[in-house]
């Protein structure tokens, strides 16, 4: 007999325990799924007013994003398997007391689209896993795990583990359990279109081109300015591209470690792909924790599409039209 199988159904933890080896991955995960859950009822019942939306933390009354932020860095530090952890809030490598040897680094965004929370728009926390206790002179590729949560009618976590196929989806029920609920292995062809940066349009022909192609074909524009509901539903659709350009006017606002390099473990594992333009995202090199770049993430099809529209050719056409040579 082979190796138990995770199964639709079953817990975070029976999940964990049948698609890592790795405990202290496991442990990792299951604490940023606790934190997922506070930040869910955080963001459900914060109160809006003309400049933020707030909650209360402790004795203090913060900005969800902030409090989020301070909820991640806790969880990260009660697992006792993270050395060293940043956010976008807090860029700057913090010691979150774990090892070296066998423990990990973790970067986040803690709430992605927080200016849309008053909008009753969904939202969502990103994260990337990396060994050791370098988050930066690393790839995306060198990730161990990623995730984001969503903070939508439902709350969902969505995970993909390296080495484990398939980018996995969590319910969380009323008794506060997540249950797996999807696996998805596979990103098909479906014109399903969700657009950022679109004011790069104006000077970028490239990229109007490519928005043209779009619109003249049909596609079905689905686009709320989230970049976590944008991509998420590639994963869930099984079909569709996200695409954020960038322009000599409208520079890359996108972060490649807390945003960009996650969902691109997140994408490719489902099996999608990304790219930048000329490669993978899970190929560039973090230099500094504040990288930008533009993206797209989608079928196969979809990236040469957007490959060969920006830059006049494809390295996955290339890798095709090789393989039939």
């Amino acid at each position: 007999m082979g190796a138990p199988r995770a199964e639709l159904g079953d817990s975070l933890e029976e999940f964990l325990a049948t698609s890592t080896k790795d405990k202290s991955l496991a442990r990792l995960l299951t604490c940023m799924g606790e934190a997922i859950r506070t930040i869910s009822f955080k963001v459900k019942t914060a109160s809006c007013g003309a400049t933020a939306c707030v909650n209360t933390f402790g004795d203090e009354q913060l900005a969800v994003d902030l409090l989020a932020n301070k909820l991640l860095f806790e969880a990260l530090r009660f697992s006792h398997v993270c050395k060293y952890a940043c956010s976008e809030e807090d860029p700057e490598l913090l010691d979150m007391g774990g090892p070296v040897e066998g423990g990990f680094s973790v970067a986040f965004d803690p709430l992605d689209g927080s200016s849309i929370v008053d909008t009753n728009f969904t939202v969502g926390t990103i994260f990337g896993v990396w060994p050791g206790d370098k988050l930066t002179g690393v790839t995306g590729n060198d990730q161990v795990a990623a995730a984001m949560g969503i903070y939508g009618p439902r709350t969902t976590y969505v995970m993909a583990i390296k080495g484990h196929p398939g980018t996995h989806e969590f319910l969380l029920l009323d008794d506060g359990k997540w249950q797996h609920v999807k696996e998805t292995t596979s990103i098909g062809e479906g014109k399903l279109f969700s657009p950022g940066n679109l004011r790069a349009t104006f000077d970028n022909p490239q990229y109007e081109k490519l928005i043209n192609y779009y619109v003249t074909e049909r596609y079905t524009l689905r686009y709320t300015g989230g970049m976590v509901p944008d991509v998420n539903q590639i994963i869930v659709k099984e079909k569709g591209v996200f695409t954020n350009v960038t322009s000599p006017s409208t520079k890359a606002k996108l972060r490649l470690l807390f945003e960009v390099a996650p969902l691109g473990l997140l994408i490719e594992n489902a099996g999608g792909f990304s790219s930048d333009g000329h490669q993978s995202v899970l190929d560039k090199l973090v230099v500094n924790t504040d990288d930008r770049t533009q993206v797209a993430y989608g079928s196969k099809a979809e990236i040469i599409r957007f490959e060969e529209t920006l830059y006049g050719s494809s390295r996955l056409a290339k890798v095709a039209a090789a393989k039939l040579a």
